[in-house]
């Protein structure tokens, strides 16, 4: 008698042996001669399953290591519409897929709705130490029953439910592999690096939720989160979000003027460059163009004072005397008010920081001193910091009401992040926010800002040259609504919500054609099998084991949010989760139009 087919985990991919009968397995297989037996990419745990159930096919599943878990949370807070809207996409989605939220729009509040929707064992991945230990102290409260674990900073936790960085959960992906149902990676747009895929590439996680406020990469690989979580199903904008979840706001650019003796040498400067760019034959309008330009510049004198030459403009035009003197302007008109300046190089946050006598914060900072800064300007000691890069990410300030942009990337991430430094409410439920951003004028920096806040420079209003804008100049924009990105209806894949023994742990197989309504139907738009008929008495989550439920009826699932457009009772639903530093090459910053 033959013997059943047994599926096991294999740091980071799956044995199936011996061979099953069916075809539908063999396109997921590849022979391995050094162990002479079928071995299966990890990520494709889920749909293999779901293959070999729809061709009632009998095996033994003992690749899962994971579990059902009990969370109920401390508080209940009522969400907000788009977070009820974004779970009700992910859910309907087959809990796989990317959610686009703004900075401090409550993208952590959604991830614990989701945790509390797929009760099972959870690894949430984030790109900091300072995320990790945030997420931790909203679990830990949110969750107070549940064991929850850090990997990372010196934690080599294996709990239930685990907070890792990146770099943690690739070192130990192999490991990590069979131990999570489901997976939720902060600031996905991380995810798709050679190092970093492996996370999602050796888990057989069947629920996966990706997080972020920009998931365009610049090399293009964020077309792999498709592969690696699933495709983005939903998305809002802050403009969407104003007067809602977030703060009113408005942007404000203001022109600066360089001095006389600054343009003759940013002229004499960008001359220089631009003839080298033309005798070379290098365009800067790409992130190909800016590469030549480096490769070249190491290649001869010609190059190499071509790119002093760059260097040496793009300063003049970041860290021009007038923007100084408009930063003085701006901090007296909103004193007494929190403010947040941003710049894009250190030396320029030194500097500012000895001129104004402003507490400065810089990747140099230590860790005690940097979290006494934070503290202070919190409980309102400090009213004003400065920051490069450091304060885009991981940082929850929902005090502070102004930002200020003296110099930065094309990056529309990086902008967003720090837009939603001061996003927030708060307790201040008629708070409004504004970012002023200090360009130089008739420089590149005006189309290192248009990209950045991704505007068509001809249709942009003219603000000010030189001047600060007086309060009465704050004028309201108005609010383009986008439309709600759902996946397309695909056959449904049940899950419940009811606790108990998994029927996925067991092997044993029920193929039963009763065709009940399922009470919490999600789609599976990557399901390859085409109208199964498998028995829905079975509560438990689906692609966990040899018994998943499938059910073509088109039912509304009954323990998804209810009310979405109902009024907010409670609007400090979560801490902020922030968006991720923007890395050199993912903007072309560097790019000019002069």
């Amino acid at each position: 008698m033959a013997r059943t087919p047994t599926l096991l985990f294999d740091r980071g991919t799956l044995i199936l042996h011996p061979p099953p009968r069916g075809k539908i397995w063999v396109e997921y297989a590849t022979w391995d001669d050094r162990v002479e037996k079928f071995r299966i990419p990890a990520i494709h745990y889920r749909s293999l399953v779901e293959a070999l159930q729809a061709e009632k096919t009998d095996f033994i599943d003992e690749a899962k290591a994971f579990a059902p878990l009990e969370l109920v949370p401390s508080v209940e807070m009522e969400p907000y519409p788009h977070q009820s809207e974004a779970l009700m996409a992910w859910k309907s989605a087959g809990r796989q897929g990317v959610v686009v939220l703004p900075t401090a729009a409550g993208k952590t509040y959604l991830a614990q709705l989701a945790m509390q929707a797929t009760p099972r064992s959870t690894l949430i991945v984030v790109p900091t130490l300072d995320l990790m230990h945030q997420w931790y102290a909203q679990l830990v409260t949110a969750f107070p029953d549940a064991e929850v674990g850090l990997l990372g900073g010196g934690s080599r936790d294996r709990t239930a439910i685990l907070v890792a960085t990146y770099d943690s959960a690739a070192i130990n992906a192999e490991a990590l592999g069979n131990s999570y149902a489901l997976l939720i990676f902060d600031e996905c747009h991380h995810l798709p690096t050679e190092f970093y895929r492996v996370i999602a590439e050796y888990a057989i996680a069947p629920y996966r939720l990706g997080l972020t406020a920009t998931p365009d990469r610049s090399d293009g690989k964020h077309s792999d989160l498709d592969r690696l979580i699933g495709s983005v199903v939903y998305r809002k904008t802050a403009e969407e979000l104003a007067g809602l979840a977030l703060a009113q706001h408005e942007v404000i650019p203001i022109k600066v003027k360089l001095s006389q003796n600054e343009r003759d040498r940013y002229n004499e400067l960008i001359k220089i460059r631009n003839d080298f760019l033309k005798a070379e034959k290098i365009h800067l309008g790409s992130l190909e163009g800016w590469q030549n330009f480096v490769r070249m510049s190491a290649r001869s004198p010609a190059g190499r004072r071509a790119m002093l030459a760059h260097r040496e403009a793009r300063e003049i035009a970041l860290g021009t005397d007038g923007k100084l003197r408009i930063l003085g302007n701006l901090i007296a008109e909103h004193y007494p008010e929190r403010i947040l300046i941003f710049t894009a190089d250190n030396a320029t946050v030194y500097r500012i920081s000895q001129d104004f006598l402003i507490p400065a914060i810089t990747h140099q900072t230590p860790v005690k001193e940097r979290h006494e800064i934070l503290t202070r300007f919190r409980e309102g000691e400090y009213k004003t910091l400065v920051a490069s890069h450091v304060l885009n990410e991981g940082v929850d300030v929902p005090a502070a009401s102004i930002a200020i942009i003296l110099s930065g990337t094309g990056s529309q991430r990086e902008f967003i992040q720090r837009l939603g430094r001061v996003l927030r409410k708060g307790n201040d439920k008629n708070k409004r926010a504004l970012l002023y951003e200090v360009v130089a004028e008739n420089t590149s920096e005006e189309n290192t800002s248009d990209r950045r806040r991704g505007v068509d420079k001809k249709n942009e209003p003219q603000r000010v040259t030189g001047e600060t804008p007086v309060p009465q100049e704050r004028g309201k924009k108005n609010k383009k609504k986008g439309n709600l990105e759902i996946v397309p209806s695909k056959p449904i894949y049940e899950v419940s919500q009811s606790g108990g023994y998994l029927a996925a742990e067991s092997s044993e197989v029920n193929y039963s054609t009763t065709n009940k309504q399922p009470s919490d139907s999600i789609q599976n738009p990557k399901s390859k099998i085409q109208n199964p008929e498998v028995s829905q008495q079975s509560a438990y989550l689906a692609a966990e084991s040899s018994e998943v439920n499938y059910s073509t009826t088109n039912t509304q699932p009954s323990d998804s949010i209810q009310n979405p457009k109902s009024k907010i009772q409670n609007r400090n639903v979560t801490k902020r989760v922030a968006e991720s530093p923007a890395k050199w090459g993912d903007d072309n910053s560097e790019i000019s139009e002069d």
